[in-house]
């Protein structure tokens, strides 16, 4: 799939991180449904802090994940004034470590890649922790269908990462997703996608293999990516009324339950 350039990344990232800033305005006890036990509280440190944690990673050039307690102003400001401000610098210091960066390698977690990975992935974590907050204020979730359609994408990939052959514990949920052939196809309906939209998953003794376009499969998942991005990361249920399921349901729900997000 042609991915957004990166121009693209850095403006999603910064949007979507202000208009969550703008939804918790000081609401911090409000739960998220969606992350079950969280208040928009956890929800404001935990992305304001896995900005500071990937921007640390892009400007040291870490070969290695940073531990979270050493990231520099990790938490939330006592004053509620400060919130939107220290939300916003945190996709600053993203977007300004990997412009320094251009496309030296850093750890991610597959692997050594370019510093961009980075971009990618804070802006589609904030995208989905947006999705979160406007969830919970009763708000409708806007994201375009070209940018959900890549946070599909790379959703699918970091799972497919996570299920190769490895000894990491961390892993050892989304190894369960190998299989012996079953097949999963899934398929963003929105117009303009010109074909990056289709996904065709195969679980296969040694991982997940993810090809694009489109294919038979034992079970097809159906919907606006928006929609088919908070389904596969367990956002909203596959029974809402956007998406439409067909073949053997029990494919998605063993998906589902071993792709935490």
């Amino acid at each position: 799939m042609h991915s957004p350039g990166g121009d693209r990344f850095f403006a999603e990232l910064r949007a979507c991180t202000a208009e969550l800033a703008r939804i918790i305005d000081g609401d911090l006890e409000r739960p998220v449904p969606t992350c079950p036990g969280w208040t928009f509280r956890q929800l404001a440190t935990h992305l304001g802090r896995g900005h500071r944690w990937a921007a640390q990673i892009v400007a040291t050039r870490a070969t290695g994940p940073v531990p979270m307690h050493e990231v520099a102003d990790g938490n939330l400001p006592e004053d509620p004034a400060r919130h939107a401000h220290w939300l916003n610098a945190g996709a600053g210091q993203v977007i300004a470590a990997v412009t320094a960066a251009d496309s030296d390698p850093v750890w991610t977690f597959t692997g050594m890649r370019p510093a961009s990975f980075w971009a990618r992935r804070r802006a589609h974590e904030a995208a989905v922790h947006l999705a979160d907050a406007q969830l919970a204020a009763g708000r409708d979730v806007d994201l375009a269908p070209d940018f959900a359609a890549d946070g599909v994408d790379e959703w699918l990939a970091l799972i497919a990462a996570g299920t190769e052959g490895t000894t990491d514990p961390a892993r050892a949920q989304a190894q369960k997703l190998r299989g012996d052939g079953q097949s999963l196809h899934f398929h963003a309906t929105d117009a303009g996608l010109s074909g990056t939209g289709e996904w065709l998953v195969t679980r296969t003794p040694s991982g997940v293999n993810i090809q694009h376009g489109h294919g038979r499969a034992d079970l097809a998942v159906r919907g606006p990516a928006a929609s088919l991005l908070l389904v596969l990361t367990r956002r909203l249920p596959p029974s809402d009324p956007a998406i439409e399921v067909l073949g053997e349901q029990a494919l998605l729900s063993h998906w589902l339950q071993h792709t935490p997000f």
